[in-house]
């Protein structure tokens, strides 16, 4: 797992919303939902997981997330997002199906109905709700408790339902539009929210089922309270109007400001921007100049509709957009207006916390460093490995660390020029003379500490070219490793002696990141040497011939013995010219 990752998981929020994975492409490979983020998407990382679940973790480089104000809110937001993206890993959500609504018709004899699709057909819409079984539940009460008419077409005589006091009978019996229309008022009333009288009262006739030890009737009203809960919880996922909207919210802190954008479209919150800069004019002002930039400079597409919040210089954004801008002051869209800022206040937080880890684990690593070695603030740090394979192909390395970050413009290579052999203390003297003669000659930057990938010889190999040839004082300290080829100890001093490190803390965390990347540049020089070692040929050496002509020799003759046993008129068959080809013949039969 990445260090970025690391990051990003210490410091998720303890709150309802939805994640989206990103495989190295950034493509959204899975979505999910949690009514507490920062447990659910640690558990990826942690613990054991299924197969599935393994080759998942597997792809991810990176995820975001949206907070929501309820688990049920994640819920609907996790479908809108699946079917936004397709990620390859969910396999539920992804066909054609949406949540039901509760549907109050628009006929001459009004029906309540369950239906998954919205229409522009005159009736009333209430929902989504993500539980199915509680809002089937809820209009089987609604149905008891008002009595529209049941049938889809119209009977030629009263059914059971009329004999059971849930219908009027219309079919037979005249129903005025004043009954019907006060019936769909107290349906309307009571899915908007004034459904509390009615919720109290099964809750008392529940009691009173209890205290006659009817259990049987009172688990039946629990279930219906239950179900009118699930379905009256307010959702602000989506919207009933069906209008392509985009919902800005704000908020900024020490010099930086987040803007995030929620694009809701046919009333489904799809999609989300999010923005962090530092400002430094006024935050209402950078606000506005944002949004305009937004739509004019950016070139996102406009909506029917832009929903800012309270504050907003409405006229300045209708004159500059040529879209209807509204400050919504109560109901779902103020809602969703105040959960925009939500989130981006959190994107903020989250920033500081990730600047405030990353200060620890470097600026405040190497003040801690400087006060266990007794030396001013190492700032700039420079480290030596040494890479070889019995002597063979020597190199060694130089990498900078400046404020506990690497700074990899000015690492360094070395081809060891005057050691024969496989002797790593004299290697050593050779690149920090090397080393440090031209820093003092070109009048480059001294490092505050350096770093030797190695103990007490190589310490004093170094020190004894800095102080006694160059006469340079730098502190200068040897990291030793365990059986394991891991950070151990930290040697410093003269004598050297150990430096007691807590394993635990950042400024070990820090000198083990120096050593593994200083490890990691020198074998990684060494390696290419020794590729571009293995292909090299006696065909470099003649005049002539470089590496497509080698490479055109080797392939059509195979080997060497095969091109020694070539004619003059087989190798100027490949194109090489005549005097080209007799030198190389006359090269190999010298060698041979």
């Amino acid at each position: 797992m990445s260090n970025q990752l690391k990051e990003k998981l210490a410091v998720l929020p303890a709150q309802p919303g939805c994640y989206l994975m990103k495989d190295k492409h950034q493509t959204v490979i899975y979505v999910g939902k949690s009514k507490m983020l920062k447990n659910r998407v640690r558990s990826y990382f942690t613990g054991a997981n299924d197969q599935k679940t393994q080759r998942l973790v597997q792809e991810i480089v990176d995820f975001e997330y949206i907070v929501t104000s309820s688990e049920i809110e994640a819920l609907i937001l996790e479908m809108n997002l699946i079917k936004k993206y397709d990620p390859k890993y969910n396999v539920l959500l992804k066909d054609d199906k949406s949540y039901p609504y509760l549907k109050i018709t628009a006929e001459e004899h009004p029906r309540l109905i369950v239906t998954r699709k919205v229409k522009k057909d005159k009736g009333k819409y209430f929902g989504p709700y993500p539980n199915v079984y509680a809002a089937r539940e809820t209009k089987k009460l609604l149905d008891r408790l008002y009595p529209l008419r049941k049938c889809n077409k119209m009977p030629d005589r009263v059914c059971l339902y009329y004999h059971m006091n849930q219908c009027l009978g219309p079919c037979v019996y005249p129903v005025t539009q004043a009954t019907n229309k006060q019936i769909v008022q107290s349906i309307t009333s009571f899915l908007s929210g004034g459904h509390q009288e009615i919720k109290q009262d099964l809750k008392k006739k529940m009691m009173e089922a209890s205290e006659e030890l009817d259990f049987e009737r009172a688990k039946e009203l629990r279930d219906q309270i239950q179900n009118i809960e699930s379905v009256m919880e307010q959702q602000k996922m989506t919207l009933n109007d069906q209008v392509n909207r985009d919902i800005f919210g704000f908020a900024y802190d020490k010099g930086w400001m987040c803007v995030q954008v929620f694009f809701v479209r046919q009333g489904k919150l799809i999609e989300r921007d999010v923005s962090i800069f530092p400002f430094f004019d006024d935050a209402d002002e950078t606000f506005l100049t944002f949004i305009g930039r937004f739509y004019l400079h950016q070139n996102h597409p406009k909506p029917k509709q832009v929903l800012v919040p309270l504050g907003t210089d409405l006229d300045l954004l209708k004159e500059l957009l040529e879209v209807d801008v509204h400050t919504p002051y109560r109901g779902r869209k103020k809602e969703l207006v105040k959960l925009a800022a939500k989130n981006a206040k959190i994107a903020l937080e989250e920033k500081f916390s990730l600047i405030e880890r990353d200060e620890e684990r470097t600026i405040y690593a190497v003040e801690k460093l400087g006060e266990q070695l007794h030396i001013e603030i190492p700032h700039r740090i420079e480290a030596f490995d040494n890479s070889n394979i019995q002597g063979t192909d020597p190199v060694s390395a130089m990498v900078v660390f400046i404020d506990g970050r690497p700074a990899k413009k000015e690492y360094r290579k070395y081809k060891i020029r005057d050691v024969k052999g496989p002797d790593d203390y004299e290697t050593m003297r050779e690149v920090v003379r090397r080393r440090y003669t031209r820093v003092l000659k070109e009048g480059l930057p001294l490092p505050d500490l350096i770093v030797m990938d190695g103990g007490k010889g190589q310490m004093s190999a170094a020190s004894d070219v800095l102080e006694n040839e160059l006469g340079l004082d730098i502190p200068l300290c040897g990291l030793a490793k365990d059986d394991k080829h891991k950070t151990s100890e930290l040697l410093y001093g003269t004598p050297p002696v150990v430096v007691p490190l807590e394993r635990q803390s950042q400024e070990f965390y820090l000198i083990q990141r120096i050593q593994d990347e200083v490890h990691r540049f020198a074998i990684t020089f060494h390696r290419q040497l020794r590729g571009k070692s293995v292909i090299q040929s006696e065909l470099d050496e003649i005049p002539g011939v470089g590496e497509k002509r080698r490479r055109l020799l080797l392939r059509h003759f195979r080997s060497l013995d095969e091109l020694r046993k070539a004619s003059l008129e087989d190798i100027t068959k490949l194109g090489i010219p005549a005097p080209t080809a007799t030198t190389i013949l006359e090269h190999l039969q010298e060698e041979k």
